[in-house]
């Protein structure tokens, strides 16, 4: 009920919303209808609401989770009255997104995101578009040193411009959000558009900000609700403000497409807008037809990179550093397996090897952060059979990473911050295979192995150089591990005492 409470301020609106859900229940009666024999089971949904009333809107993975232990790994849920089938589980998930990559390898565009892209761009596209563009967004990203010796050389260069801005802070607190966001904003920048930003330039900080805030409003009930009656919610706020920033992000991309264009040297590749021209100009030379190398697939693809290449990174690393705070004796033997290994030269990747501890420390904080908790919905593209049960082509797919990265199943203290989740007896770091915050299959995350390597480096560098404590007059226990309400899960609004330890 929380979902509507914004809409049922007065009698007079109570009267109107009642009469406005009869008439949407009327103009979609039989859509909702179900085969019960071959459904994946689930709750009874109510007309119109469905199972709305059964999920906190805020924190909707925790009841989907809860659900999963009365119907089981495979689910069917309504938001509304769409058809929603939830897979539950690392073993169901891999087995749905691994071994039938193809059935469930479509993406689900809700209004929202069509609003947004258009079906153009990466992550929110499908069929031969987003197939060519993903081949062509990994092979340059790979050219341009994702994962490699290239990228790690930016890296370490941001790790000093992130060091530089902590320690004009003097230890007082500061909220780390800007300056975690820059950093790994820089860092899909110089791959995307060959170069960095300055953090004091108002076009970039505006470029993170919007792409920030539309993340947040995506995650919003009153969005979810315009994803569910896009017809009849239009006018919310929440619209208005995604697009008009979509609109100001489309306009200063063009604008740095347009200076790349215009510098344009065919032999020499700075990034990868210039390869994506190259690439349309030869198709456009060739007169080959229906090419998917087009402007606003250019425009919409550099968008979708620079997003999610921004939030998630810097979203994590603010959870580790809270986490670094919460539990200072995790935080110690971080900085003395860090001060015996490297002594005091900077971390380099291969050192990820001899540093066991850290790297299992990074791991857990991914694992406990879950900000993507029900990954980006899927959608089935054709009719399958899965455990049984018959999903039907078109029908939106909940891999729910929550329940992977919390299986009672695959880890020993599911609930608790526990890096030795990730190390054997003999102190060695260990893979684990329910480890999936990137996802799976063919929707996985297009920049995984660039995160790993950011995430690597950008942490240790910083716990090299900086001891990471609550403001004066908060204690550990008190710092509030609560996620704010989002698309991705962040941290709730805090500030934290970078100390330097030099």
């Amino acid at each position: 009920m929380d979902l509507l409470m914004p809409l049922v301020s007065s009698p007079t609106t109570v009267i109107g919303a009642v009469f406005l859900l009869l008439v949407l229940y009327l103009a979609s009666a039989g859509s909702t209808s179900r085969d019960l024999g071959k459904d994946p089971p689930g709750p009874r949904p109510l007309p119109l609401l469905g199972n709305l009333l059964q999920l906190d809107p805020r924190r909707p993975h925790k009841a989907l989770c809860e659900l999963s232990k009365s119907y089981g790994p495979v689910f069917t849920v309504y938001f509304g009255i769409q058809k929603v089938v939830v897979l539950a589980g690392y073993k169901t998930v891999k087995e749905a997104l691994v071994n039938n990559a193809e059935e469930f390898g479509d993406r689900d565009i809700t209004p929202m995101f069509q609003d947004m892209n258009k079906g153009h761009g990466i992550l929110f596209a499908n069929g031969e578009s987003w197939k060519e563009l993903r081949r062509f967004a990994l092979t340059t990203l790979r050219d341009f040193g994702m994962g490699k010796r290239i990228a790690e050389e930016k890296i370490l260069e941001e790790c000093d411009y992130l060091i530089q801005g902590l320690e004009k802070h003097q230890g007082n607190p500061v909220d780390l959000t800007c300056p975690l966001n820059y950093a790994t904003s820089n860092i899909i920048s110089s791959i995307v558009y060959g170069s960095r930003f300055d953090y004091d330039d108002p076009r970039f900080r505006n470029l993170v900000s919007r792409a920030n805030e539309t993340i947040r409003i995506n995650g919003h009930p009153l969005t979810h609700l315009y994803n569910m009656f896009p017809r009849w919610f239009r006018w919310i706020k929440n619209r208005k403000i995604i697009l008009n920033n979509v609109e100001m992000t489309v306009k200063d991309v063009k604008d740095l497409v347009k200076h790349l264009k215009e510098t344009l040297n065919p032999s020499v590749c700075r990034g990868f807008v210039d390869c994506f021209l190259i690439k349309k100009q030869k198709e456009e030379d060739s007169c080959v037809k229906e090419s998917h190398f087009t402007e606003q697939n250019l425009v919409f693809s550099v968008s979708n990179l620079f997003a999610a290449g921004t939030d998630t990174t810097a979203t994590t690393l603010r959870w580790g550093l809270l986490l670094m705070a919460k539990y200072p004796h995790i935080q110690d033997k971080v900085h003395e397996e860090l001060a015996k290994v490297l002594g005091g030269r900077q971390v380099r990747v291969d050192d990820r090897k001899n540093l066991p501890y850290a790297d299992a420390v990074i791991h857990e904080i991914q694992r406990v952060a879950n900000i993507i908790p029900m990954s980006i919905p899927h959608k089935t593209n054709r009719d399958v059979t899965f455990h049984g049960y018959l999903i039907q082509k078109g029908t939106t797919v909940i891999p729910l990473l929550a329940s992977v990265l919390n299986d009672e199943n695959e880890w020993e203290s599911p609930h608790t911050f526990n890096p030795h989740h990730f190390l054997s007896k003999e102190g060695k770091f260990v893979k684990r295979d329910a480890f999936m915050p990137f996802s799976a299959g063919r929707r996985a995350c297009l920049g995984e192995s660039l995160a790993k390597m950011e995430l690597f480096l950008f942490f240790t560098s910083l716990l090299q150089r900086f001891h990471f404590t609550p403001p004066p007059g908060v204690s550990e226990e008190e710092l509030d591990l609560t996620p704010a309400m989002g698309f991705v899960l962040a941290p709730s609004s805090h500030e934290l005492c970078a100390v330097s330890l030099q």
